[in-house]
């Protein structure tokens, strides 16, 4: 091959094309043993988990879609099972196009077993921190769109090949019986263009977390407690509140981002109360107490962020002054904020953001979820300063000379003109 702009020798040429051809083949086989790694997540939390990617450093992105985000990564390693704003994350193991409605067509899915590279797969896992041997199968299904078969014919087409090819057994979801322990978890969907195979790389999902002992009803899906925590710009130092802490998910996820910033939480429901306690157990700097959201017990511009999940009413009722007044949650919200703070909620709808603008609180972030099959939405808000009218001085007009007044103020009648008669 010829180098332009050079003047080399034959035996130069040589050494230069063997060292490109080497660096080309170095740089294949990166490519084929890269790990292909898929993100399933809430939907709408697809970007907040590409940028966790990013900034974590786990990989290059490569495709987004309907809750989920494909990335790649050239040496797997534990750092992809730490992804916080995830629901679960998966290896990439093979892909055929969706079989489509028919029910006759779903033994064409056993195709995904035989495409997928198991030895590869097992290899990447263990070094992801996962299992490295395969004793069992079990296949959770979805699709989108209406089809004339279930999710557990899906499953079991794929399961029973997975099983033949491994030589291990295969555990069926059509009843209710769990598997057993150690089965390999893998995830089929269908999204009308595509049928994927994914293997889990742990054996529990990555919304479980391991800190929640106890839970209550209305208490926040972990994956986004941690989406609305990194939202926050949480810094070293930092007083962080949730004035109706629940079970302490947003307090804890918050402390496992920023665990140098100081944390507390209140609420009215002691079994809240118990619960957050259980889950906060051990951290001397996570502080739960009794305390009704409408008055709270902290002094004014003292909290520089509160995390949040109002009681709303769409799983629990609001108690307290909340429930009597709801608009003093505003009020005492924009009182506790420092002027710089900012505060993260999760709302069931934006109508109330008016009711926040009123009080002083603009909302700089609005984000789009679909959480237990309502939308719902993440907003930051950041306190306005209070700017004070302009004072316009009093003067008796002229005849031929209109009034000046504040443009915000209302029409008056001036008190030295005559009224009519």
């Amino acid at each position: 091959m010829p180098f332009r702009g050079f003047d080399v020798g034959e035996e130069q040429h040589h050494a230069l094309s063997r060292a490109l051809s080497h660096s080309a083949s170095r740089r294949l086989r990166r490519l084929v043993t890269a790990a292909r790694l898929v993100a399933r997540c809430v939907r709408g939390l697809e970007p907040a988990v590409v940028g966790e990617i990013l900034q974590l450093g786990l990989g290059t992105i490569t495709g987004m879609g309907h809750r989920e985000v494909r990335f790649r990564t050239p040496r797997p390693d534990p750092g992809v099972v730490g992804l916080r704003t995830a629901d679960d994350v998966f290896l990439f193991a093979a892909q055929v196009p969706d079989i489509g409605s028919a029910r006759t067509a779903i033994d064409a899915l056993a195709e995904l077993a035989d495409r997928a590279d198991t030895d590869t797969l097992l290899r990447h896992r263990r070094r992801c921190g996962g299992s490295g041997e395969w004793t069992g199968v079990e296949v959770s299904a979805s699709f989108l769109g209406r089809r004339n078969f279930n999710r557990y014919d899906a499953e079991d087409a794929v399961g029973r090949a997975l099983a033949r090819k491994l030589g291990v057994g295969y555990h069926s979801r059509r009843g209710d019986a769990p598997p057993p322990p150690g089965h390999s978890a893998w995830r089929l969907s269908l999204d009308g263009t595509h049928a994927t195979l994914m293997l889990r790389i742990f054996e529990r999902p990555l919304h479980r977390r391991a800190y929640k002992s106890r839970t209550i009803p209305g208490t926040l899906h972990p994956p986004v407690a941690a989406a609305m925590a990194r939202l926050a710009d949480i810094r070293p130092g930092h007083a962080v509140l949730d004035p109706c802490c629940g079970a302490g998910t947003l307090l804890l996820e918050g402390r496992r981002l920023h665990p140098q910033a100081r944390f507390q939480g209140f609420d009215l429901n002691p079994d809240a109360i118990g619960a957050a306690r259980a889950n906060a157990a051990g951290l001397s700097d996570v502080a739960i107490e009794a305390a009704d959201a409408g008055d709270m017990p902290v002094g004014d511009a003292s909290i520089d962020r509160v995390l949040c999940n109002p009681p709303w009413g769409t799983q629990v009722a609001p108690g307290g002054l909340l429930g009597r007044r709801p608009s003093r949650w505003w009020s005492e919200l924009r009182r506790v904020l420092t002027p710089d703070g900012s505060a993260v909620l999760l709302l069931p709808d934006t109508g109330d953001l008016t009711t926040a603008i009123q009080h002083r609180l603009i909302p700089v972030h609005v984000q789009q979820l679909r959480l237990s099959g309502l939308q719902s939405y993440i907003v930051r808000l950041t306190p306005r300063p209070h700017q004070p009218q302009p004072v316009f001085p009093r003067r008796r007009p002229t005849a031929d000379q209109p009034v000046s007044m504040s443009p915000e103020a209302p029409l008056r009648r001036q008190s030295g003109s005559r009224r009519r008669r």
